[in-house]
């Protein structure tokens, strides 16, 4: 026997189509992810830094994976600045984000925030104004470093989040676009140069307005992401039994200082 499928079946099974809720976003992962996860899991290490600590400032950067932060401990050993993870996606908060972002001013540290990317599960200037709702926001203390996009190696799937690289140029210049608009103040990328040639093409677009952080872990910079002609920040190592990962900002405290206070 032959059965008709009428209209009112047809607009039935749309009508639960388009009400059935979206996946939901994957965070499995989120706790435990932070700047540089990927790039050691992808890139290695290649040695200790050969620096030149008079031109050098040392600071760190952390997320909720490790706990709360002995803040004045870091201090005492010579660090001056810190990022920290405050958010990822659309979907995640640190939980530690409070004691870490406000146990490092409160020890004298400059501090900023930084979001972790996720390019699979929205668009780059929703996740730009999660990330300023959820303690990414900028003030002018002199004491916030502006905040930081860390796009790396996707730990959920497909390295580039299954973007072509004028996809990806295109999120990121929305996330960037949208923090500058709300804050007055160019984000930090954060990311490897090896990942960047892949996944955007090597694109030089941002060079001249949003400053370099540079995850590398050997004995020099090395190379840089085209467009860049220095990094302002270069994540040289893992741990190494201080908290969280190691950074040295390019230049003296005073210029840490200026790029808290608005200089670019």
């Amino acid at each position: 026997m032959r059965r008709t499928v009428t209209g009112a079946a047809v607009l039935a099974v749309l009508a639960a189509v388009v009400a059935a809720p979206p996946a939901r976003a994957d965070y499995s992962l989120a706790d435990t992810n932070y700047a540089g996860t990927q790039i050691a899991r992808y890139e290695g290490v290649q040695g200790i830094p050969r620096a030149d600590p008079p031109r050098q400032t040392l600071g760190h950067d952390v997320s909720g994976h490790q706990g709360p932060v002995d803040w004045k401990a870091a201090a005492g050993a010579g660090a001056k600045f810190t990022y920290v993870k405050a958010t990822e996606g659309t979907g995640f908060v640190n939980p530690q984000f409070g004691q870490q972002y406000d146990g490092a001013h409160a020890a004298g540290l400059i501090r900023g925030a930084y979001h972790f990317a996720r390019p699979d599960v929205s668009g780059g200037a929703e996740q730009a104004e999660y990330f300023i709702a959820h303690g990414g926001a900028w003030r002018p203390d002199g004491t916030t470093l502006p905040g930081a996009l860390d796009i790396e190696y996707n730990p959920y799937g497909e390295v580039c989040y299954g973007k072509s690289p004028a996809d990806m140029t295109a999120w990121i210049a929305d996330f960037t676009r949208t923090y500058l608009a709300k804050m007055h103040r160019s984000a930090l990328i954060y990311t490897s140069t090896a990942w960047w040639k892949r996944c955007t093409g090597n694109t030089g677009r941002f060079g001249n307005t949003d400053p370099l952080w540079l995850a590398r872990y050997g004995p020099e910079v090395g190379e840089l992401p085209a467009g860049w002609e220095k990094q302002s920040i270069w994540q040289f190592a893992r741990g190494g039994g201080l908290p969280g990962d190691q950074n040295y900002y390019n230049g003296p405290i005073g210029r840490v200082q200026a790029l808290a206070k608005g200089a670019s």
